[in-house]
C-alpha cells in the first residue's frame, strides 16, 4: 500500500479518485521540473563565477573609471 502524506495526514494512494491521482502526477511533474531548473541555475551560477574569475586578470587599474564627486 502506497501512502501519500499531505498536511500531516496520510492517504492510501490506491483509494484516491482518478482526478486526485492525476493531480498527484501533476505535482510530481512540477517537483521534477523545479529540481531540473534548480540544477540548471546552479550550473549557470557556477559558470558566471568562472567567467568573473577569468575576467579579473584582464582588468587593470588603467581601465578603472574613477568615481567623481559632483
Amino acid at each position: 500500500m502506497a501512502i501519500l502524506n499531505i498536511n500531516d495526514k496520510s492517504y492510501d494512494i490506491d483509494k484516491l479518485s482518478r482526478e486526485a491521482r492525476a493531480q498527484m502526477q501533476s505535482i510530481q511533474f512540477v517537483d521534477a521540473e523545479i529540481a531540473r531548473l534548480t540544477a540548471s541555475l546552479a550550473v549557470a551560477q557556477t559558470a558566471r563565477i568562472a567567467y568573473l574569475n577569468a575576467l579579473a586578470p584582464h582588468l587593470t587599474a588603467a581601465n578603472e573609471v574613477k568615481a567623481t564627486l559632483q
